[in-house]
């Protein structure tokens, strides 16, 4: 969509929406960004699923990547608190991913191949992101040791076995978070929390290009205006209509 037909249309759809409403989408826009992201690794339990994605939309960080190699990546409702309506997922599947998570019970090694993660890592280096595993055993960075003079994808693995080899052969450096008493990890909900706050306000405070372009804020703003707003199908109908335009092409075929 040219982007002076996509502002008339966002401008069309916030007629619907309700002024609190366009304030807070604006605000919660100016913090986004896609300088940071991260990844998880066959994540099963749909706790610590969603737990992550409400701690995305919480610190202002639009893309989630899964790799579900084996184990499907599914989202508690109760726990996400609509924070899945908010983020972008970027899912990244193999044929075994498919498999129910307790499936996982079956399994006394970690399969041979992982295909969703090398998919996922290529997705993330071909949009220019540092690589960077999570673990409690590699010879590591510590949080204030990573750089963030260029985009960086952080990699956390599953609640049993961690990210797999091939993920820790394939990042760039590895990460260890700070811990001071006999276990050896933290929940997986936690360390993304702990990671990415961090590495979020220090963010903040690096003069990198961290916030969102115009045009990324624009798309966000009528994507997030379409899912506010009740009928917006045929509410954007008519403003086609009324406009002379033609329908787009991936609504050529519907009613």
């Amino acid at each position: 969509m040219e982007p002076a037909l996509r502002r008339e249309l966002m401008a069309f759809l916030g007629q619907f929406v309700t002024e609190n409403k366009r304030r807070k989408i604006a605000e919660v826009l100016r913090w986004r960004t896609r300088y940071l992201t991260f990844l998880l690794e066959d994540i099963y339990q749909p706790q610590n699923a969603s737990a992550t994605l409400r701690t995305a939309d919480a610190l202002g960080i639009q893309d989630v990547y899964i790799a579900e190699n084996w184990n499907a990546y599914k989202v508690n409702p109760d726990v996400a608190l609509g924070a899945h309506k908010w983020v972008d997922l970027h899912r990244f599947r193999s044929p075994a991913g498919q498999a129910a998570p307790e499936a996982l019970d079956a399994l006394h090694e970690m399969p041979a191949e992982f295909p969703a993660t090398a998919a996922a890592l290529e997705a993330l280096r071909a949009r220019g992101y540092r690589i960077v595993a999570t673990s409690p055993h590699a010879e590591a960075w510590g949080l204030e040791d990573v750089p963030l003079d260029r985009p960086l994808a952080l990699l956390f693995g599953n609640e049993r076995e961690g990210l797999s080899p091939y993920a820790l052969a394939h990042a760039d450096a590895s990460l260890r978070l700070p811990m001071y008493g006999f276990v050896e990890s933290f929940n997986i909900s936690v360390s993304v929390a702990i990671a990415l706050s961090h590495l979020r306000a220090a963010l903040q405070r690096a003069e990198v290009p961290w916030p969102l372009s115009e045009d990324e804020r624009e798309k966000l703003t009528l994507r997030w205006y379409r899912r506010i707003v009740e009928r917006h199908e045929a509410l954007e109908r008519e403003f086609y209509r009324r406009r002379g335009l033609p329908l787009p092409s991936e609504w050529a075929d519907s009613p």
